[in-house]
């Protein structure tokens, strides 16, 4: 069987680093009639909006097999696993506790506290209420109020047993892809609903912060965000600047407010009516210290200029490709590390998610995903080449453990270190999974 191998002396090797396997509630858990609807669920329903038609309704049904699934992590040999709150699995439409789905989330962390496992607990990955989509999801400015107190009570609920919390994962997707671009949900297409949006999720990390801090004293408290490192198509000076914007657009509008309370100056760029509303005080909201900054890293991006002076993405044609389309470009996950330790005072780094999609074969009982042992091969390599270059990264989590619902794509991309027959539900680990789990193995008896 083909091994990932690391140097010896790397840092990613010692027991103090953290390995661990990530997932997402709505694109896991099923059981939708267990919770209120969420944004995802209206969009499924909307012809044209998923790829292949599906929907979240049963997913990986890991509402029900959570017990296996946990099994499944353990053999796995990782430090960590990384999984996010379904809002609506908690809090009702009338706004009161479904003690249920407390309950559901609870006996999770206990099992996860009995196989020594640590829980990084995201509270919001995308799956908004429809019942505050209904008065005007991210658009609405008590949303961030709602999320505070969704965070208060998930928090207290939860107690010592979360290890780490993040506030949101990728506000980039669900602000731009939901609300600029429109291809995730809610479906808007509007620049300024975009930096709207992306302005009130912000503050809802801001509200968020300091009552994770009081009620979960112990716990790890910050954010995770995508990132790519913007290229130019062309040496042209147009296209330098198309890249430019592009970065200061797409990643440094979601951390320059975090870390330094302020968004890009895009004078010039952006037009004024294009500008979120906001109100005094909010920057210093939203600029909450972070014991942790997550980083979601898969592919760099390529711009071009537009005649009108804005960008436009360059889709990649030359192999190698995964089955998204995306490059394959492990050192760019050096290369924006090293870009964003010199830009500013960063927080302590875990890469929240990094993985592949690429087609699968069960054959035979077995899955000889080999492109993607080498994609984690090279990434994990990438990663410890931005520790020797300096940059403090103290985690890394495999995205995903299971194959399962990839949004826009519904069930057609495959991102799993493990398969999932979704008719009848099997799990089989894939020879990425399983060298992954040769790596964590040995570095544990190791340690």
């Amino acid at each position: 069987m083909k091994q990932i191998l690391l140097p010896n002396d790397s840092a990613l090797l010692q027991h103090r680093f953290t390995f661990g396997v990530a997932t997402a509630a709505f694109q896991i858990e099923g059981a939708a009639a267990l919770r209120e609807p969420c944004i995802w669920d209206t969009f499924c329903a909307e012809p044209g909006r998923i790829r292949d038609g599906s929907d979240g309704l049963v997913a990986c049904d890991h509402f029900h097999r959570w017990r296996d699934d946990l099994a499944l992590i353990a053999s796995l040999g990782v430090d960590a696993y990384r999984f996010s709150i379904a809002w609506g699995r908690v809090i009702r439409a009338d706004g009161s506790v479904n003690a249920e789905g407390i309950a559901f989330y609870l006996a999770l962390l206990d099992e996860l506290q009995t196989r020594n496992i640590k829980a990084y607990v995201t509270l919001y990955h995308w799956d908004l209420p429809q019942y505050l989509q209904d008065k005007g999801g991210w658009l609405n400015r008590e949303t961030a109020y709602r999320f505070a107190e969704y965070a208060d009570i998930v928090s207290r609920a939860f107690g010592d047993r979360v290890y780490s919390y993040a506030t949101l994962n990728e506000p980039f997707c669900s602000a731009y892809l939901g609300y600029e671009a429109g291809i995730h949900a809610p479906g808007v297409q509007n620049r300024q609903a975009g930096r709207q949006a992306a302005h009130h999720l912000l503050l809802a990390h801001g509200l968020a912060m300091p009552i994770l801090r009081r009620n979960c004293p112990q716990a790890l408290t910050g954010i995770v965000l995508n990132f790519s490192p913007c290229f130019a198509a062309t040496t042209s000076a147009a296209d330098q600047q198309a890249a430019w914007l592009a970065d200061q657009y797409h990643n440094h509008w979601y951390l320059q407010p975090l870390l330094e309370g302020c968004y890009p100056d895009l004078t010039g760029h952006l037009a004024s009516t294009d500008l979120p509303q906001m109100l005094a005080g909010d920057l210093d909201i939203i600029a909450q210290p972070l014991d942790f900054l997550g980083v979601n890293y898969y592919t760099r991006t390529v711009f071009t200029a537009r005649d009108d002076g804005w960008f436009s993405d360059v889709k990649p044609s030359q192999p190698p490709l995964t089955d998204m389309g995306w490059e394959i470009y492990p050192q760019g996950l050096t290369e924006i590390l090293v870009q964003l330790q010199q830009r500013y005072t960063l927080p302590p780094i875990y890469i929240t998610e990094n993985g592949a999609a690429m087609v699968d074969t069960l054959q035979e009982g077995s899955i000889n995903d080999v492109a993607r042992l080498e994609y984690y091969q090279q990434h994990l390599l990438a990663t410890d080449a931005a520790i020797r270059a300096g940059v403090d990264v103290r985690g890394y989590f495999a995205w995903s453990l299971l194959d399962n619902f990839e949004w826009a794509e519904g069930y057609a991309k495959r991102f799993g270190i493990v398969y999932v027959d979704y008719h009848t539900q099997q799990r089989t680990v894939k020879a990425s999974g399983l060298a992954l789990q040769q790596l964590w193995s040995n570095r544990n008896k190791k340690a």
